[in-house]
């Protein structure tokens, strides 16, 4: 009985040994595969490494797991790039995608961030024929995938806020519109400054559609709804504002009025917000409110219109203070 359980003991020590050694062989065939540029053998090796080695005790099979983890990504991404220059898409982007699950499963952020990115690239060549065609709906099928990928593919993400809002899904676009323009990178300064003439431009669109409708309630609901998204939106404020105008509903202009002038990063808008507030003192009879605030238009296509009123407030107010005091009868 005692020299059974010595043998017993011998043969778990060679097993073990063996196990060693059958982790690293198929390691070393894997690097040689990886080093003639036979990826997908490679990949099918390093995922064989992780399985076995990780049930070892042994360190020298737990750095390779380690190696493993970090060459699997690297292999399904090789393949992606392979499949993308012969164009085959389809494979292409199962690759890629490939390599940014296993990077997210590894904990490898680079490499998930790098495959996403051309994950993103794919669907933006893939929905680029529908967009171009205007098919908005197919398009924002495909983009949305992409977006879902990599958020920072700004021109790809303008492409599908376009769809949304040429789809009549206003709100949905304009948050994705809000999101380019927040980029600060200088290398987005181009897509910031598109994304807000196309911010402006469908909401220009989305208030003349309500306006004509007598809708100012529908405005300032739209605003309020893209402020909730954005609490600092400029564009929000600055319609919201002109449809409490529209509404006549004057204290609510001058109540809001600083606010939505002091969130303006453009001079024209902020003219814009005060001639607003100068025609809302005026319709008040606040007459050196309004003078103050119409003061305050210094650029834009409402400059000579504030002017003007200014001197027609400034005779009024002239008119008044020099008429003369009637004797109490």
């Amino acid at each position: 009985m005692k020299k059974w359980i010595l043998t017993a003991a011998a043969l778990f020590a060679v097993c073990s040994l063996f196990a060693q050694q059958s982790v690293t062989e198929v390691y070393n065939n894997a690097a040689k595969a990886y080093g003639e540029k036979q990826f997908a053998a490679a990949a099918e090796g390093f995922l064989k490494v992780i399985d076995e080695g990780s049930v070892s005790d042994d360190p020298d099979a737990a750095q390779l797991v380690v190696n493993a983890k970090k060459n699997v990504p690297i292999c399904y991404y090789m393949m992606g790039g392979m499949a993308l220059k012969q164009q085959q898409y389809d494979q292409s982007l199962q690759n890629f995608t490939k390599s940014a699950e296993y990077a997210e499963l590894y904990g490898d952020v680079n490499a998930q961030n790098k495959a996403n990115e051309w994950v993103a690239r794919i669907y933006q060549i893939e929905g680029g024929e529908a967009f171009n065609n205007k098919d908005y709906a197919a398009a924002a099928e495909v983009f949305a995938k992409g977006y879902a990928a990599n958020p920072k593919n700004t021109e790809m993400a303008i492409w599908l806020a376009t769809c949304y809002c040429e789809l009549g899904e206003y709100d949905k676009g304009m948050r994705i519109f809000e999101s380019v323009a927040a980029m600060t990178h200088p290398k987005y300064a181009d897509d910031v400054q598109k994304a807000k003439e196309l911010m402006a431009l469908y909401t220009n669109n989305e208030v003349a559609r309500l306006q004509a409708a007598g809708d100012y309630d529908g405005i300032i609901a739209m605003a309020d709804r893209l402020l909730a998204e954005n609490a600092e939106s400029a564009l929000a404020q600055k319609i919201r504002l002109q449809a409490y105008f529209g509404k006549k509903d004057y204290a609510k202009v001058i109540d809001l009025a600083d606010a939505a002038a002091a969130a303006q990063t453009d001079e024209e808008d902020r003219s814009d917000i005060y001639f607003t507030l100068g025609a809302a003192y005026n319709a008040r009879e606040m007459k050196p409110q309004a003078i103050a605030a119409l003061r305050k238009v210094v650029a834009g296509p409402n400059v000579n219109a504030a002017k003007a009123s200014i001197a027609e407030l400034s005779k009024l107010s002239l008119i008044h203070i020099s008429e003369p005091t009637r004797p109490i009868s």
